[in-house]
């Protein structure tokens, strides 16, 4: 397109003057200063993208070919941004849009400009912003690869110079001396990173913006992408990948602009500089926190569970954790299955409980057994609450890529509140385990008449065995179901993996809690343990929690429908307890202690708020299941 009344004025016209051979021509600008009119390169220009268009297709404000020409009475000075906008709405309303995508890219990267930190107003001159395109991509003699393969080019290596040459000089130099510079700069490998790889070309946003931090880590991932999976395990990745930008990032530890190779002397994560590093969040200048202590500079921020030779800690923790979680998986979701298959298949062969006449043993059958007392059942209820807050507060954190885990950090008030919630779970886990485990504890060292292996005990014994075995012969048809004394092996089992539970999780989460203590008396890599232990046995109890306890006491087809109140009424009918607990029930009637044991049916309202309770707590429990398991198969 050509402006009107331009009279002979082609390039060839306008080179007269302007050409770069030519004596450079000044002007008064408007100020009444002199300035100089910027040459043009009819050989750069030929080789640019814009080859072929005539100069009056942007200077469309010239009005004629005579020596110093005016322009247009209120035109404006020519901008790649009006042009290329009124290009691509021209091939839109024409149809031809379909056959110019490069135009639509181009507004769409015009878009990405104007949202940028380059397109605010210039300090210095407030009618200009910080950068416009032609001082990124001079005016005449433009020319980026349309084909992104080819971008990674000799025109790639120009990308520093041209950031750094009139605008960010101290950034040019630094980048220079590091590794990525190096590269690009000494070595020619285009490979190398520049500015726009880590800043883009046009959105570029301010370095010190949440945005901006939280983009950077995915940015170096792109070339770093084991690092960065590696670096997504540990807790400054995982509040990263929540969206919050308080933590250590890439950045933070390898510097911005002089990134230098661990090897080198003055990089910041050499060993001889590492504490120096940490100490830049880890100090007790910033709030909340307190001094790295020695441990910190043998942390393994990017410790994988593959690697013997190199980390063989972690190695060992993490082949440990596979086979105890296949192995505990395997047995119980395996003796679930066959448990409701075998109750399903009696039930459609008529088999049912044989009747017993509790009259005839002088019992009254209206009467419930008294199973847990007050203190048991809060106890439970307390201990549910505060694990199913831990799960949901711990699995945001371990499973922060996944889709829910931001909006859930988010509904609590981001990162820090949900660890706060979490340690308060966690103290409240740890006081109901340490209260029952010392009143427990003082009761039976009193009591000398306790037989620690006797059917009372909640330690196993040979008859747990010998039941579970009968239990699997009775799954295959191949025996009589086992008759359980006062606590069932599997009962056995719940109660003891809590022992093994809190000591794994609570001790590796005291570490992890406390850095600076731990840090002082251990090794660095005692964090990368802890943390794989810690989220991996809380996954292993929360899986087991929600699918192989609730089966045991809920879901088995004996127990339908839920829920099984036991534990928030305390009491169970007879039948109920005679058939959970026959070898119980029969001791106790034959030793005439049963009356001891046996109270009125709790009152309807109780009953209903049990009900009530029980099932409010499973529905959590399964909506917990279901985003840990959206979690692990997608996180």
């Amino acid at each position: 397109m050509l402006a009107a009344d331009t009279g002979s004025l082609d390039n060839a016209s306008c080179l007269g003057c302007h050409e770069k051979s030519k004596p450079p021509i000044e002007l008064a600008d408007a100020d009444g200063e002199a300035r100089t009119l910027r040459p043009v390169d009819p050989h750069r220009f030929d080789a640019g993208i814009h080859a072929g268009l005539q100069c009056v297709a942007c200077h469309t404000e010239i009005t004629d070919s005579q020596a110093r020409h005016q322009k247009k009475t209120g035109a404006e000075r020519p901008t790649c941004i009006g042009c290329h906008e009124t290009l691509w709405k021209d091939a839109q309303a024409g149809g031809a849009a379909a056959q110019k995508p490069r135009l639509g890219v181009v507004v769409q990267n015009i878009e990405a400009y104007k949202n940028s930190f380059h397109a605010r107003p210039s300090e210095d001159e407030p009618g200009r912003p910080m950068a416009a395109c032609e001082d990124c991509h001079t005016s005449h003699d433009f020319n980026v690869p349309a084909d992104v393969s080819q971008r990674r080019s000799d025109w790639h290596a120009t990308v520093p110079e041209t950031c750094g040459g009139a605008c960010h000089e101290d950034q040019l130099e630094s980048y220079a001396e590091s590794a990525h510079g190096q590269k690009v700069l000494d070595e020619g490998d285009t490979k190398g990173a520049v500015c726009a790889d880590c800043h883009s070309a046009h959105s570029v946003l301010n370095t010190s913006s949440e945005k901006f931090k939280l983009a950077a880590v995915n940015t170096c991932g792109g070339c770093h992408d084991g690092k960065l999976a590696s670096y997504a395990d540990t807790y400054h990745g995982q509040v990263n990948r929540l969206g919050y930008a308080h933590t250590a990032k890439c950045a933070d530890c390898h510097g911005s602009h002089r990134i230098l190779g661990v090897a080198h002397p003055k990089s910041m994560v050499h060993p001889n500089n590492r504490m120096k590093t940490c100490m830049q969040c880890h100090s007790d200048k910033k709030p909340g926190m307190r001094d790295a202590t020695p441990g910190f500079a043998s942390f393994a921020p990017h410790a994988t569970t593959n690697d013997f030779a190199k980390y063989p800690q972690m190695y060992v923790a993490s082949k440990f954790m596979i086979g105890l979680l296949i192995f505990v998986f395997a047995f119980f979701w395996a003796h679930s299955g066959l448990w409701y298959y075998r109750e399903w298949k009696d039930r459609k062969q008529g088999k049912t409980i044989p009747h017993i006449d509790l009259a005839a043993l002088g019992i009254d059958p209206r009467k419930h057994f008294r199973r847990f007392t007050w203190g048991w059942r809060v106890a439970h209820l307390l201990f549910a609450l505060a694990t199913m807050t831990l799960v949901l507060t711990g699995s945001t954190a371990l499973f922060a890529e996944s889709p829910w885990a931001p909006k859930v950090a988010d509904m609590v008030g981001g990162p820090k509140i949900l660890a706060l919630v979490h340690r308060v779970a966690a103290s409240l886990f740890i006081t109901i385990f340490l209260i029952h485990f010392i009143y427990v504890m003082q009761k039976l060292l009193r009591d000398r008449s306790f037989r620690w292996f006797g059917p009372d005990s909640l330690l196993p014994n040979w008859k747990d065995f010998a039941d579970c075995w009968g239990m699997f012969k009775w799954f295959f048809g191949k025996g009589p179901r086992p008759e359980f004394e006062r606590w069932a092996y599997y009962e056995k089992f719940d109660y003891w993996a809590v022992f093994w539970g809190v000591n794994v999780i609570g001790w590796s989460g005291l570490m992890l809690a406390f850095p600076h203590i731990t840090a002082n008396y251990l090794p660095g890599w005692v964090f990368n343990v802890a943390t794989l232990v810690h989220g991996e046995e809380a996954f292993l109890a929360a899986v087991f929690l929600f699918t192989v306890h609730f089966f045991n006491n809920h879901f088995r087809p004996d127990k339908l429908p839920p829920p099984d109140v036991v534990m928030f009424t305390g009491t169970q009918s007879l039948d109920e307890f005679r058939h959970d607990h026959p070898a119980h029930f029969k001791r106790m009637v034959a030793a005439g202690e049963i009356q001891k044991y046996l109270i009125d049916r709790p009152s309807r309202p109780f009953h209903i708020g049990s009900v009530v309770l029980g099932l409010v707590l499973i529905g959590i429990g399964l909506g917990l299941l279901l985003l840990v398991g959206v979690g692990f198969f997608t996180g």
